[in-house]
């Protein structure tokens, strides 16, 4: 036979874009031509392809060979068409027999020995096989990734040898799924966190109503160790949400672990990261930060520090959910409802209005702090729900060996997940996400709360997003004290969290 056709899979962002790899075998000069706008990496495939076929024992056909990757208009990158092209060639060359391959969907890079490596983008692959009823065969690193898709067909194969070997015996055998085993470890415990009673509090009503919050204080007042214990308050990803936090994972750079299957991610860019960095994009647009963060927590410290232009792309995201990236050739859409946690100093030097041992320390002058701080726009900070200060700790209470008013973290996640099981079943969604619409039908006011809010509105110059997000924290507020009404303590408290001068 002179032509095979194997079905495989291109990553266009969360989507796995089906590729008919079509090879034909043909006399003339002989070579290998890699057509259907294949990028570096893959025109480099056809020397991986003929040492992997040498080394594995098979001969490369003296043939004029001709490798058409359909649609030819979709950008295809990467090694995982190596082994498909390995096995079109073989099966083209009559080397293996081609009816085996009809069924199947294969990804995989090739070295030169033959080894199969792994390659990005298993799990959203197999997804897709699955609902076209085709089983996978992926590098055998990928298996416990792609066999995360229920009732998804996996084949594993570790060498070019080995699976032509199976081929010919036809005893593909497919991969037995690991048990899917949720991580016992909730991160960092809430219980090491000493004092801070209002930090911890404005945490938890943020787990709760999946609220932003931006902390500010002095150096070494525990603002990262409070936001490295936020994933530990929220309650676990069902099916669905761990399912596409795992999709997310498998296409980023580092891919994704098994060991971490139920784990909401937690990210922690450097201040330096540029606004590609955290939104994503490439040629072929990959997630950025944002992204990888979906169902879980995106922490920003030294939150000035970062790009006036890097800051505002989070902008959009924080209200929509969603990033969409667009090139010349293609847009894509990535997922991007993420929880947004800030920290920052005061000042430049971090001691403005620090009352402990370094009350006074403060050399900064009036202009700089106005400079520091305007590095943060207006719509930014509008946009975050919770604004709370956190002071520095007396010697006295960091001594203390055992608090009395440290909660673990397993009993704040038990209040926020009774919160948000009210919130769900109230309105189907956590509080955060709520329109207008449905805070004019859940957070109703009686006069003295309206009077409170209008009264603050009018002092503190509230925006009216500013309004609505009070609204929504006040109904975060009322759900953790199972209070299906707002009351006028309610409102109060959330008030509290606006933001102001926490340095003067």
């Amino acid at each position: 036979m002179m032509l095979a056709i194997v079905h495989s899979r291109a990553q266009n962002g969360l989507a796995a874009e089906a590729v008919t790899v079509e090879v034909h075998l043909a006399p003339g000069i002989p070579g290998l031509a890699i057509v259907g706008l294949p990028e570096a990496a893959v025109r480099e495939s056809r020397d991986r392809v003929r040492a992997a076929i040498v080394n594995s024992g098979y001969q490369f056909p003296n043939r004029r060979i001709t490798v058409n990757l359909a649609p030819a208009d979709l950008p295809k990158e990467g090694g995982r068409f190596d082994l498909p092209i390995a096995l079109g060639v073989l099966a083209a060359s009559g080397q293996i027999p081609v009816e085996r391959l009809e069924s199947l969907e294969v990804l995989g890079e090739l070295s030169l020995t033959g080894d199969i490596r792994p390659v990005r983008g298993a799990l959203p692959a197999a997804l897709q096989c699955t609902e076209l009823g085709r089983g996978l065969l992926v590098p055998s690193a990928n298996v416990a990734e792609a066999a995360l898709a229920e009732s998804a067909n996996v084949y594993g194969a570790s060498s070019l040898g080995a699976l032509c070997t199976e081929l010919h015996e036809n005893r593909l055998a497919k991969a037995i799924a690991a048990p899917r085993i949720e991580a016992s470890d909730h991160g960092p415990d809430l219980a090491d966190v000493r004092g801070q009673l209002q930090a911890r509090r404005a945490l938890e009503i943020a787990a709760a109503g999946g609220h932003s919050m931006l902390m500010a204080g002095p150096p070494g007042s525990g603002k990262s160790m409070l936001a490295q214990r936020l994933p530990g308050l929220l309650p676990p990803l069902d099916q669905a949400e761990a399912l596409e936090v795992a999709a997310i994972a498998s296409i980023g750079l580092a891919g994704f672990d098994p060991a971490d299957w139920g784990r909401r991610p937690y990210r922690s860019p450097h201040h330096t990261a540029s606004a590609v960095a955290l939104v994503g994009g490439g040629g072929n647009p990959r997630p950025g930060e944002i992204t990888l963060s979906h169902g879980g927590v995106l922490f920003l410290d030294e939150l000035p520090e970062f790009e006036r232009k890097v800051l505002e792309v989070l902008r959009e995201p924080l209200e929509s959910g969603k990033i969409t990236i667009s090139r010349a050739a293609r847009q894509v859409d990535f997922p991007a409802r993420f929880q947004l946690v800030a920290a920052m100093n005061p000042c430049p030097c971090g001691y403005l209005g620090d009352a402990g041992p370094g009350a006074g320390r403060c050399r900064c002058t009036p202009d700089q702090v106005a400079r520091y701080r305007g590095r943060l726009s207006g719509p930014l900070l509008d946009r975050i729900d919770l604004h709370v200060f956190v002071p520095r700790l007396e010697p006295a209470a960091l001594a203390s060996a055992a608090p009395p008013d440290s909660e673990s973290s397993a009993v704040v996640r038990d209040r926020v997940c009774a919160a948000r099981a009210r919130q769900r079943a109230r309105a189907g969604k956590i509080n955060a996400l709520l329109g207008p619409k449905e805070l004019d039908r859940d957070a109703v006011l009686d006069e003295a709360s309206r009077q409170l809010l209008l009264t603050a509105m009018n002092r503190l110059g509230l925006s009216a997003r500013a309004f609505h997000r009070v609204l929504k924290v006040a109904r975060t507020i009322a759900d953790l004290a199972a209070a299906n009404h707002l009351a006028v303590a309610h409102v109060a408290e959330a008030l509290r969290y606006r933001p102001v001068d926490q340095g003067s």
